[in-house]
């Protein structure tokens, strides 16, 4: 490895031929201010347009981009000089002149990245006055917001929607003065290919992209008394909420949680990862019968709402492999409406309401699903994201660090560390694998670790034998990713046997929905070991072994992948190659008989 050798504020640095400016100040802890860059290692991706000029530092020969300039041997580069800083302070000025002055009703106000330069580089006016770009706000879809006035053109969400998940929604249009990033024939977000994976907004640095809030209509579920409100939380929000209260990233903070939601007035407390282990019986049952028929393989894993939009629109032919069974989010709802609701609560399906808590954005697009309802009543209310949750509690006056633990309410709320897991990729692959094990051989396994299909490599893959048979399995996270799996599965390439996919780069830890993590994928990281950490701790951690899921089993659904679980529990999917928007027609494919 070739080394360069620079000092940048003095400091000397030895770094690869190469690397740029501001990737070898941070070996020497320099922070240069940027609004375009990421370098997102653990993804193997950069967006390194250097479009925001806010990073030029002095190199010699006059100002340079930080971002887009490579080092030299015997480099002296000044990031703080009076010029440095008077070019740095005057860009930051001419894009808040074309900039809403709305910081204070803004819903990332306190995490916008442009608002927090301008606070450091001192500016309290903007001397700049003049014509300002504008466009109409996109609130199109169920999941998603665009705001273009906020836009400051630094290409990230290009850099996800193109490069990342391969979805190609997102582009830079028009020219000059009128640029922006739009859609193809800049239609709105509801009508293109849209999969709501949300990781545009994970990266964005203002408020130009965000979730739909739907913080409103949740407020107003708790002020009513009619009906109990209860709540579910997914897996990954134990380990994501600690982020907004300036606790530690991967900081596990379920039962203080708990607490918050019940003094903020929910009813009952509820666990998705009790769905989990659901989810894992139904699946794996679904797998194992697809296993023995040779039929329908590899088994396609379904709870990422955001990955089955992806192969309704982009491959609908490989539909008949994914699981019928709902997302968990999904199984929830309806066993709290139809079992929990009338059996301890005396209550018919409709006199109670279902919040969900999730990491996702999608899943507000999933809940408005027409088939996951009964009789006309939408299984789940409302699906809020981390982000919103935490925006209720501060709102309350809570302090979600200091709270008390409190358990979740039963039998809802019990769950083995298998369902923990769920939230990280290879999770939801780990978990199956651990009961289809045991139910296929009638033996105890003893190591039920699978740490082959842990960590971020973007496709991970494992051989399990089986009772002598070889499984082959593979977990991918990203949607590009997902896209070199199906390709070859198209095909007559695939090998496997099982595929779990989830959208977001990490899995759920790192979703939509979650504390903004701005390409710092060391915080997914964290996440994701707070959720195997839970799955340690826990007595059991096998989905089969949850004792309230064999209960239910017993008094309510029978048999996994019987008549009542198929009802409650599984769903069927749309060709959507070319119908795009929302409006979600009959169906014209399903998977098998889950419709019934």
């Amino acid at each position: 490895m070739n080394l360069v050798n620079l000092t940048i504020n003095g400091k000397s640095v030895s770094v690869p031929a190469g690397t740029k400016i501001l990737d070898a100040a941070k070996q020497v802890n320099i922070n240069i201010p940027n609004l375009c860059h990421l370098h997102m290692d653990e993804i193997n991706m950069i967006n390194q347009c250097a479009s925001c000029r806010v990073c030029m530092v002095s190199a010699g020969r006059g100002l340079v981009p930080a971002c887009g300039t490579n080092v030299k041997e015997g480099m002296v580069v000044n990031t703080n000089t009076p010029e440095a800083l008077r070019f740095r302070k005057n860009v930051v000025e001419l894009l808040l002149s074309d900039h809403p002055q709305d910081c204070l009703s803004c819903s990332k106000n306190g995490k916008c990245e442009l608002q927090n330069i301008a606070a450091e580089l001192g500016i309290r006016k903007v001397r700049f006055k003049g014509e300002q770009s504008t466009a109409p706000t996109d609130t199109s879809s169920k999941s998603i917001v665009r705001d273009h006035d906020k836009c400051i053109l630094c290409r990230r969400c290009e850099t996800m929607c193109n490069e990342v998940q391969t979805v190609g929604v997102l582009s830079g249009i028009n020219r000059g003065f009128h640029t922006k990033v739009g859609t193809f024939f800049d239609v709105n977000l509801a009508d293109t290919e849209c999969t709501f994976c949300g990781q545009c907004i994970s990266v964005c640095p203002t408020g130009a992209l965000m979730e739909k809030d739907n913080t409103s209509e949740a407020w107003a579920a708790l002020s009513q008394k009619e009906k109990p409100v209860m709540v579910q939380i997914a897996p990954a929000v134990r380990v994501g909420i600690s982020e907004e209260f300036d606790l530690e990233p991967g900081s596990i903070s379920t039962g203080k949680l708990v607490t918050a939601l019940k003094l903020l007035g929910f009813d009952y407390v509820f666990d998705t990862n009790f769905a989990a282990d659901l989810t894992i019986m139904e699946e794996g049952t679904e797998f194992i019968s697809r296993l023995k028929e040779n039929k329908n393989l590899p088994i396609l894993t379904s709870c990422c709402p955001a990955w089955v939009n992806f192969v309704e629109i982009e491959y609908p032919d490989l539909i008949p492999h994914l699981s019928t069974c709902r997302s968990p989010q999904s199984m929830f709802s309806p066993i709290a409406r139809y079992y929990f609701a009338e059996k301890f609560l005396n209550k018919k399906p409709d006199e109670v309401t279902i919040i969900s808590i999730m990491p996702c954005v999608a899943k507000k697009y999933e809940v408005a699903r027409e088939e996951l309802s009964q009789d006309r009543i939408i299984d789940t209310d409302l699906s809020l994201t981390v982000r919103e949750l935490a925006r209720m509690i501060k709102e309350a006056g809570i302090d979600l660090a200091n709270l008390e633990e409190t358990d979740f309410d039963s039998p809802l709320g019990y769950s083995t560390g298998a369902a923990d897991i769920f939230g990280a990729t290879g999770g939801v692959l780990e978990a199956a694998l651990r009961t289809a094990y045991e139910v296929i051989t009638n033996e105890t396994l003893e190591n039920i670790d699978f740490t082959s299909v842990r960590g971020m490599e973007g496709i991970k893959e494992a051989s399990i034998d089986v009772g002598g048979t070889i499984v082959n399995v593979a977990a991918a996270s990203s949607l590009g990713n997902a896209r070199v799996l199906m390709d070859d599965l198209r095909a007559g390439k695939s090998k496997y046997h099982i595929i779990e996919i989830m959208a977001c780069p990490g899995g759920c830890v790192a979703g939509g929905g979650q504390p903004f993590h701005g390409g710092d994928y060391a915080k997914v990281k964290a996440r994701s070991a707070g959720l195997y950490e839970i799955d340690t701790n826990k007595p059991l951690r096998k989905s089969h072994e949850n004792p309230d899921v064999q209960k239910l089993y017993a008094d309510f659904l029978g048999e996994p992948n019987g008549h009542l679980a198929h009802k409650y529990l599984h769903t069927h999917y749309f060709d959507r190659s070319n119908v795009y928007g929302e409006e979600i027609s009959e169906p014209e494919l399903a998977t098998d008989g889950a419709a019934e």
